[in-house]
C-alpha cells in the first residue's frame, strides 16, 4: 500500500485527473466510464483519443480495467486502494448524519445489546450498506458460579458478576455428571474466580487443574476442563456480532454467484464465526481502516469493501468495533466520518457507564 502515493506523485497532471475522474464517476454511478464522457469533464480541452491513450496507460499500470471490450473503464481493486490512500477527500460529518446517530443513542439507559442493535440499524440506514457491530465482552470480575442440572445432557451455569450482572447459560456437560461433581466443580471455580474476569479465569484454570489433579474428582475435573471452555464460548452476551441491513446488499445488481457469496458471508457471521477475525481487522490501533475487495480474508470472497473502526473503553483498550460493508464502490468519503464518529460515541457512552 505504501507505494501507491508514490505512483500518484509520478503521474503527470493529466493522468492523475483522468484517473481521479474515472474513479469518482464509478463510485457515483457504478458504471464504466468512457473517454467521450471524460472529454466534457476534464479541466483542459483534450480529445477522446488522447484520453483513451491515458486510460490504456493506466490500465497497463493495473489501475483501471475494462469489463467488456467496447465498454469504458472501471478502477481495479489496486486502483481503488491507490485512490483511497492518495486522492480520497474525506468529508466532514454531515449535520443530519450526526443528528441521526446522536438520536439513536440518546437513551443511555438501554442495555448494551439494545444500544448496539440500534446503532447497527442507524449505520445501515445512513450508509445503505450492511452494518457490523461487535459488542464488548462483559469484563466485570466474577463473584459466584453455580451449576444446575437440567437433565442427562443439559446443564445451566449461573454467573454472578461483581457489578451485579447475572447471566444464565445452558450448555452440554460432559457425560455422567452428578449433583456432587457439579458442586465440587463450582467450589473449585469459585475459589479461583474471586476478582477475576471470565477470560482471566479461563487462563488460570488449566494450570490449576494440572497442579491439583489429585484433589479433584474425575467427573468434576471433566466439568471444569470441558464445561468451562464450552459455556464461555457459547455465552450469547459474552461477545456478539450484530448484523443489520443485509437486504441493502442483496438489493444490488449482483449476479447469482455474487448473491450466493454474500448470503454465505452473512450466514457465517450470524453463526458467530470469524468474530475474532473481525476484531483483528482493527488491532493496529485506533482510527478508521478501509479494506477493499480481497484485502482481508474475512470478506475476500464476497467482493465487498469494509470500513471499520474500533471503539475503546476509558483505559484506551479496544473492546469492540463497528463497521459498514458494501460493494467496492462505497461512498468512502462520506462513510469514513460516519463510522469514525459512531465508534468514538460508543466508546464515550460505555466509558461513562464505567
Amino acid at each position: 500500500m505504501s507505494d501507491h502515493p508514490g505512483l500518484i506523485d509520478e503521474m503527470n497532471d493529466r493522468s492523475r485527473e483522468v484517473f481521479r475522474r474515472v474513479v469518482e464517476s464509478y463510485l457515483s454511478s457504478g458504471e464504466p466510464v468512457g473517454s467521450r464522457t471524460l472529454t466534457r469533464a476534464m479541466s483542459e480541452q483534450v480529445s477522446a483519443a488522447t484520453i483513451r491513450n491515458v486510460m490504456q496507460d493506466l490500465e497497463h499500470l493495473g489501475l483501471l480495467n475494462s469489463p467488456h471490450v467496447s465498454a469504458g473503464r472501471i478502477p481495479t481493486e489496486t486502483g481503488l486502494r491507490m485512490f483511497v490512500d492518495g486522492l480520497l477527500e474525506v468529508q466532514d460529518l454531515d449535520a443530519d448524519d450526526r443528528q441521526a446517530i446522536d438520536a439513536t443513542v440518546s437513551n443511555n439507559q438501554l442495555d448494551v445489546a439494545d444500544l448496539m442493535t440500534r446503532v447497527g440499524s442507524a449505520l445501515s440506514g445512513l450508509t445503505h450498506g450492511a452494518s457490523l457491530v461487535l459488542t464488548p465482552k462483559h469484563e466485570a470480575p466474577v463473584r459466584h458460579i453455580e451449576f444446575v442440572s437440567l437433565g442427562p445432557d443439559r446443564a445451566l451455569v449461573v454467573l454472578v458478576f461483581a457489578d451485579g450482572h447475572v447471566e444464565n447459560r445452558v450448555f452440554t456437560p460432559p457425560p455422567g455428571q452428578t449433583p456432587s461433581s457439579m458442586r465440587e466443580a463450582a467450589n473449585f471455580l469459585n475459589a479461583l474466580a474471586e476478582g477475576r474476569t471470565l477470560s482471566e479465569l479461563q487462563q488460570v484454570v488449566a494450570h490449576e487443574v494440572t497442579a491439583r489433579r489429585q484433589e479433584l474428582d474425575v467427573l468434576a475435573r471433566d466439568l471444569v476442563e470441558d464445561g468451562l471452555a464450552q459455556w464461555i464460548n457459547e455465552g450469547e452476551d459474552h461477545e456478539r456480532l450484530i448484523v443489520r441491513g443485509r437486504a441493502n446488499l442483496l438489493e444490488g445488481e449482483a449476479d447469482g454467484p455474487d448473491l450466493e457469496r454474500i448470503r454465505t458471508l452473512f450466514d457465517d457471521l450470524e453463526r458467530k464465526r470469524d468474530i475474532a477475525s473481525f476484531l483483528e481487522l482493527t488491532d493496529t490501533g485506533d482510527g478508521v481502516r478501509i479494506f477493499i475487495g480481497s484485502e482481508n480474508k474475512l470478506f475476500s470472497l464476497s467482493g465487498s469493501s469494509l470500513v471499520v473502526s474500533p471503539y475503546m473503553n476509558a483505559d484506551r483498550r479496544i473492546i469492540g468495533a463497528v463497521g459498514v460493508i458494501g460493494p467496492t464502490r462505497l461512498n468512502y468519503g462520506r462513510i469514513v466520518p460516519i463510522v469514525d464518529y459512531t465508534a468514538q460515541l460508543i466508546g464515550r457512552l460505555l466509558s461513562d457507564r464505567g
